[in-house]
């Protein structure tokens, strides 16, 4: 019991729950509730599959395709670059988000690599690596799956919380996200390109 409840306390906080439903928030602002809903389905269904197959197939696939987590950093802090852009400037054109539109940010950005970063990609692979008997395997995927489930119910409730939070705070929060998002993502590459060049 205490090794479930570790690895989920690890899990939860490295997938930094409270920054991705700001991310969440901010993205959907102008989205009905049920567009939020199906969008925030979408995200825990896509956090979960690649969780799993980080966990169990990570470094087999890294291999195969000769890819290191130095050079998925900074991959991933470009894309994150993008999206942080987005939001400190706003959408340009002043148009709704469809369902189609929202359905798209699902896996990228929000699943990838908002909710699961370098970070929780490198803990996961670790984790796959250092998970040597069965039961360790199975409590270990059952705490992924529960810190995944917490995340998607507090995506899904985000209206709830939107609503505490007013437009202007939602505007504010937005600017702030976003700036957030551009540092983290100059964090991740720079960390990549310090890796990668064993500075």
């Amino acid at each position: 019991m205490d090794f479930f409840i570790s690895t989920f306390i690890k899990i939860f906080f490295i997938m930094t729950p409270f920054f991705v439903l700001s991310v969440f928030i901010t993205i959907t602002n102008e989205a009905t509730l049920n567009e939020k809903r199906k969008l925030a389905v979408k995200v825990t269904l896509s956090v979960v599959v690649i969780s799993l197959v980080l966990l169990f197939f990570g470094q087999h696939i890294f291999k195969v395709f000769g890819i290191t987590l130095d050079a998925f950093k900074i991959g991933a802090g470009a894309l994150l670059f993008l999206t942080a852009v987005g939001l400190i400037y706003g959408n340009k054109d002043g148009q709704k988000p469809t369902d189609k539109n929202l359905s798209d940010l699902a896996v990228v950005p929000l699943a990838l690599p908002i909710t699961i970063g370098p970070g929780t990609i490198g803990v996961l692979l670790l984790m796959g690596a250092e998970f040597n008997s069965f039961s360790k395997l199975f409590l270990g995927s059952l705490a992924l799956l529960c810190a995944i489930f917490f995340i998607g119910m507090m995506l899904y409730l985000s209206s709830l919380i939107e609503k505490f939070i007013g437009k202007d705070g939602l505007l504010i929060i937005s600017k702030i996200t976003g700036l957030f998002l551009a540092a983290l993502s100059a964090q991740i590459i720079f960390d990549g390109i310090k890796s990668f060049f064993n500075l």
